[in-house]
């Protein structure tokens, strides 16, 4: 995957899970660190990794809803991508029909 000052690498997001309570909180949490629940002060434990793991330049979890083809080489990459990481093209803003497939107009 290519990375770009627009599509910049990301560091890898994880959910952390209150083993008493169950709630539970998304972020990017390094080796080594603490990390404690802001209202009852216990220790969090590491619940999973999101997907798309790191590195990817998208904050976007995979999923069919954030997901979109891109036009030259038919990959799924993520909305927020402005270019594919897999070929580096430029991406078409979301939206618009795909090359080929413009509406016909109507009327007379």
């Amino acid at each position: 995957m290519s990375h770009t000052p627009l599509n910049p690498e990301l560091p890898q997001r994880w959910r952390l899970r209150n083993p008493s309570s169950g709630r539970e909180v998304v972020l990017t949490a390094q080796p080594g660190i603490r990390y404690v629940d802001r209202e009852t002060g216990e220790e969090l434990e590491v619940a999973g990794r999101l997907l798309p793991l790191a590195p990817t330049p998208s904050w976007l979890p995979w999923a069919v809803e954030t997901l979109r083809i891109c036009p030259t080489c038919e990959q799924l990459v993520q909305q927020d991508l402005n270019y594919c990481p897999y070929d580096g093209r430029r991406l078409p803003p979301l939206g618009d029909p795909p090359p080929g497939r413009q509406a016909k107009p109507t009327g007379s």
